[in-house]
């Protein structure tokens, strides 16, 4: 079984839980939107295919057991339970990035899920799968990236509506650079005293001229 991956490379986790931590990360080609903020568009498109042997021995020459599985959105490609599973099985700590849209019920429980729920400013909000908050395990993360007050309401009827706060699970608001001042964000948090982390995009912030290979 193969995949297509666009990159492989080993750097500092910049969002999550786990921004600041070392990592490797599995960029996957291929995504099912088109948001209006994407940092990403290289992936659309651009990759070569790689079996999950191939992928297993470029990884294991990088001095890190946490890896991620990110995109474009990697559950477009068939095979990318079968690699998260077979990094588990190998003794990897698997973070996967997912936009939200495809079922996460596919993907191995032990791997922790960081799933994107889409806000209207991203232009493709209607084709979140809310249903996928159900699914989501004690390690799992839900993440929002707001770019006005529009976004930032919605996140909070999503967040409310679903329980996310009661069922003790992290929820990260991230604003869109350039878009949406980080301060104005945190003020809006602490006026409704939500319990969610501010989150900025700590790979942006080390290396702002580097666009891929971060």
């Amino acid at each position: 079984m193969k995949l297509i991956i666009n990159e492989i490379f080993y750097s500092i986790q910049g969002e999550s839980l786990y921004a600041g931590l070392p990592c490797v990360f599995i960029r996957l080609t291929g995504c099912n939107l088109r948001c209006a903020y994407c940092d990403t568009r290289y992936a659309y498109d651009e990759g070569g295919e790689m079996s999950i042997e191939s992928i297993m021995e470029q990884i294991a020459v990088y001095p890190c057991r946490r890896v991620e599985i990110t995109g474009g959105e990697p559950l477009c490609q068939e095979a990318a339970p079968q690699l998260i599973s077979r990094l588990i099985d190998t003794g990897y700590t698997v973070l996967l990035e997912t936009n939200g849209t495809l079922d996460i019920r596919q993907v191995d429980e032990r791997c922790i899920k960081i799933v994107d729920v889409k806000c209207p400013g991203s232009g493709a909000f209607q084709k979140n799968n809310l249903h996928n908050l159900n699914y989501l395990c004690p390690d799992d993360q839900v993440k929002f990236v707001l770019m006005d007050a529009n976004d930032y309401e919605f996140a909070k009827q999503v967040v409310r509506s679903a329980g996310l706060a009661s069922r003790q699970i992290p929820v990260l608001f991230s604003p869109v650079s350039a878009m949406l001042d980080p301060a104005t964000l945190a003020e809006w948090i602490l006026k409704d005293g939500l319990d969610i982390r501010l989150q900025l995009q700590l790979h942006t912030i080390l290396w702002p001229r580097d666009s891929k290979g971060r």
